[in-house]
């Protein structure tokens, strides 16, 4: 069967105009319909995975008889989850693993959820192999923060694999759960808690399931002494040296490790006593006094030697130590870096202390300030502040984190920023449309592009990005409905623009319906 890609890779030129066709805003109801009845794969992939369709239309989508055409629209990022829930007793396996694997959306976009309703129906009715890969994806953070404790067993033994996240309380339920499966699956992971069963399982060769437990498992004093003396791979030391089960001893003894990464790795430890504190705190190698310095029972002798560290990032990590007043913090010689990524991220399963974030939103720290942007549920006051602090990056992540924040800022930090996840900025609902016309002239051709968005651009200045040298302003403004309706024309015969001049709102209902009629034979 072939792929999406090869689908379209094989589409001639005729199809993938009627492709833009498909992705058309202005194109009528009934044309759709007759896509979708009478048109190519290609087409009707388009048409029912990458818009939003009319009432009617996913009726027809729904009932369609062949399923790789149901299946796209499984997979539509575009469709609301309720439409695409639809398909959730769909006959055939292909439409419902296609369900169940998330929508693709483009980084760092996520997939809106599926109803509760249909992922718990979907964790009791479907193959498991189906629901591996990205459904995780498609599940609510209500959900996901109720699972282990769900009435509904199946959504208990897939609550089960958030075991790091749940207290004593909830894992004692689990292991003593009612149902078979869910107690089988805590055992599971129990197991990995007891020194005994870690070392009569673990591997004697470096491999997948060795790095695992070395990392993560409770370890024994026989495999602890076995890795300090004849490890199986170079690796071994370094692994366990961030595992929370060696003992002291052995802490101690790897934070004077020759291997600079095994004592970086000792310098995350929590459980750090005062005597390795000391000795990493003066380490020759800068990461790993970077490293310590976020240690949080740092005292205040140690705190001073990194605040006068020679390393201007061993500097700016101790600047950050909840320990310091805000005079103090101040009072370090640190630089705040720019040329970090400003980038959008997922809401915490487990949100923040809201007086926490406060006080770093409140803080004369760049970096505080920074961490506080990126949470979701900021008061206004908070929003407001930030949206005019004096910091790239602080309003960079409340633009791209922030869900009502202005369109000025929105459009702000466009400009300003050239990082990675840029380009997410300009799909955030606010981003502005009014007056991107200014920015056509713009050297940068993802500004040049803005000036698409805008109804108000000038045809003349649309048909001259239509030849734009950039690939990408070319597409967007081959869409851009004031383009000149003779070089509209032209466009629907130009290999590299059809589809996209094919999708251009401007085209009237007689244009549309004339392309459809030239259907070739699917």
């Amino acid at each position: 069967m072939p792929t999406p890609e090869q689908i379209w890779e094989d589409a001639d030129h005729a199809t993938r105009r009627l492709a833009g066709v498909a992705l058309n805003p202005s194109a009528p109801q009934d044309v759709l319909l007759h896509l979708l009845a009478k048109a190519p794969l290609a087409v009707r992939m388009v048409l029912c995975r990458d818009r939003v369709l009319p009432e009617a239309v996913v009726d027809a989508v729904v009932d369609h008889p062949d399923h790789r055409t149901r299946s796209f629209f499984a997979r539509n990022p575009h469709a609301d989850p309720a439409q695409r829930v639809r398909l959730v007793d769909d006959p055939h396996w292909f439409v419902r693993a296609h369900l169940a694997e998330a929508p693709r959306v483009t980084a760092p976009a996520e997939p809106r959820p599926l109803p509760d309703d249909a992922v718990v129906h979907m964790m009791n009715t479907y193959d498991p192999e189906h629901l591996g890969g990205t459904f995780y994806r498609q599940f609510s953070l209500a959900l996901r923060r109720s699972m282990a404790t769900h009435p509904d067993a199946k959504v208990r033994a897939w609550g089960v694999g958030m075991w790091g996240w749940h207290d004593t309380e909830i894992r004692a339920a689990l292991l003593s759960d009612p149902d078979d499966e869910v107690r089988r699956r805590a055992q599971d992971l129990l197991r990995h808690e007891d020194p005994v069963w870690v070392e009569s399982v673990l591997p004697d060769r470096s491999c997948h399931a060795r790095t695992d437990a070395l990392l993560h498992d409770a370890l024994s004093r026989a495999v602890v002494e076995s890795v300090l003396t004849a490890p199986a791979g170079p690796e071994d030391r370094r692994m366990i040296a961030g595992n929370p089960s060696i003992p002291p001893d052995v802490v101690v003894l790897l934070a004077a490790d020759p291997d600079a990464e095994v004592r970086r790795h000792i310098a995350r430890r929590a459980d750090l006593g005062s005597v390795e504190r000391r000795a990493l705190v003066t380490d020759p190698d800068p990461e790993v006094r970077r490293t310590v310095a976020r240690h949080p029972d740092l005292d205040h002798d140690e705190l001073r030697i990194l605040a006068a560290d020679p390393d201007p990032s061993v500097r700016l990590s101790v600047s950050l130590h909840p320990t310091w007043t805000e005079e103090e913090r101040a009072a370090i010689d640190y630089e705040v870096p720019l040329d970090e990524p400003f980038c959008h991220y997922p809401e915490l399963l487990l949100p923040r202390d809201p007086e926490a974030v406060r006080r770093d939103a409140l803080s004369g720290h760049p970096m505080l300030r920074r961490n506080a942007a990126r949470e979701r549920a900021l008061p206004p006051d908070l929003v407001a502040r930030l949206a005019a602090d004096d910091d790239l990056g602080v309003r960079v992540l409340l633009a791209q984190n922030q869900p009502d924040v202005s369109p000025a800022l929105l459009l702000r930090s466009f400009l300003e920023y050239t990082g990675p996840e840029r380009a997410h900025l300009v799909t955030r609902p606010r981003f502005p449309t009014h007056g991107l016309a200014a920015h056509a002239d713009d050297e940068d051709p993802a500004v040049r592009a803005l000036a698409a968005r805008d109804p108000g651009t000038p045809p003349a200045t649309v048909a001259r990005l239509a030849r734009d040298p950039e690939p990408a302003v070319r597409a967007a403004f081959a869409r851009h409905p004031n383009l000149p309706p003779a070089l509209l024309t032209e466009l629907l015969d130009d290999e590299e623009l059809a589809q996209h001049a094919a999708a251009n709102p401007a085209l009237t209902e007689d244009t549309l319906r004339a392309l459809v009629r030239e259907l070739p034979v699917s």
